[in-house]
């Protein structure tokens, strides 16, 4: 199974990623390292991404999922994963693919992302991505996390949420 923990820059997709990937053993990535350095520069002077800018990056992560999945092995990743068409070419990667939405209010989110001196992403470009955001839809396995919680409560809920997933993968069902 794959766990793409999704939602716009300064939600806390990182954070709760990596302590889940951490504490399950599981390959993470974080998918603004996948980014072509022209996407990064144009993000870093506050020009929005075009889709024609992020298709070949969705792809290379669709193609990470895979090669973890071929190898038998479940992973966490850290995505924006903003709209279903994005989240449609992640599922590509292999089959079992769950996005955990850290989803907050604008206000919440741009406090955070306004106190933060370590990321490329400007504060201006947060409102073209609650634009671009799309909900998870009903054939997108996966749930919604309240961002007001703080990171170590959001970590255990989504652990919680990915150990259930797991057990279940692994346990013969009734008749099998």
């Amino acid at each position: 199974m794959h766990f793409v923990f999704m939602g716009v820059s300064g939600s806390g997709k990182t954070t709760v990623a990596e302590g889940v990937a951490k504490q399950l053993g599981l390959p993470f990535a974080e998918a603004d390292d996948f980014h072509p350095q022209a996407n990064i520069d144009r993000m870093a002077v506050g020009t929005p991404l075009t889709d024609q800018d992020r298709w070949p990056w969705l792809r290379k992560l669709a193609g990470w999922i895979a090669e973890h999945d071929a190898l038998g092995e479940s992973t966490a990743m850290a995505c924006s994963a903003l709209k279903h068409s994005y989240r449609d070419v992640l599922r590509q990667g292999a089959p079992g693919v769950h996005f955990l939405h850290m989803h907050g209010s604008f206000e919440v989110v741009w406090a955070r992302i306004d106190a933060r001196q370590d990321h490329f992403m400007p504060p201006a470009l947060l409102e073209s991505q609650f634009e671009t955001l799309e909900p998870l839809g009903p054939d997108e396995p996966g749930r919604e996390f309240d961002i007001r919680d703080d990171a170590g409560t959001l970590t255990g809920q989504a652990l919680e949420y990915v150990e259930r997933r797991l057990r279940s993968a692994r346990t013969p069902h009734a008749g099998d």
